[in-house]
């Protein structure tokens, strides 16, 4: 259903991702909002570890209420706060995107931005998954 595209005389992705998939004979789409790091006390963790965590634990709740599993991910869009850039944080906000897939290559892409809507708030993901 999912197919990953790696054309000739195209560098090899610069992570574990796909750079573009083709869903064929799909029959549902789901498109996520920016998942944000709020757990559903309304608390948000301080570190990024443990914001990507939250967030990717919101994901699996939306792939198993649309009764779809991390592999129908197709595209991920990560945003990240940019001051956190030379801390290491692009390491462990892609080491979470991998363990979550467990080893699925969607397209993904990864943006640096200045802030979020709230300042507690270190990162963002927004995916598609068809099934």
């Amino acid at each position: 259903m999912h197919r990953k595209l790696a054309p000739e005389g195209m560098a090899t992705p610069a992570a574990n991702y796909a750079h573009a998939v083709v869903s064929e004979g799909t029959t549902r789409m789901m498109h996520s909002s920016g998942i944000v790091p709020t757990q559903p006390d309304g608390t948000v963790p301080a570190s990024i570890g443990e914001q990507a965590a939250v967030i990717w634990s919101s994901i699996r709740a939306l792939l198993d209420e649309a009764e779809m599993v991390p592999t129908d991910i197709v595209s991920v869009t990560t945003y990240v706060v940019a001051s956190l850039v030379d801390t290491g944080a692009l390491g462990i906000v892609m080491a979470a995107r991998d363990e979550a897939l467990g080893g699925h290559e969607a397209a993904s892409t990864l943006v640096t931005v200045p802030v979020l809507a709230q300042p507690a708030w270190k990162m963002e993901i927004a995916v598609v998954a068809t099934a």
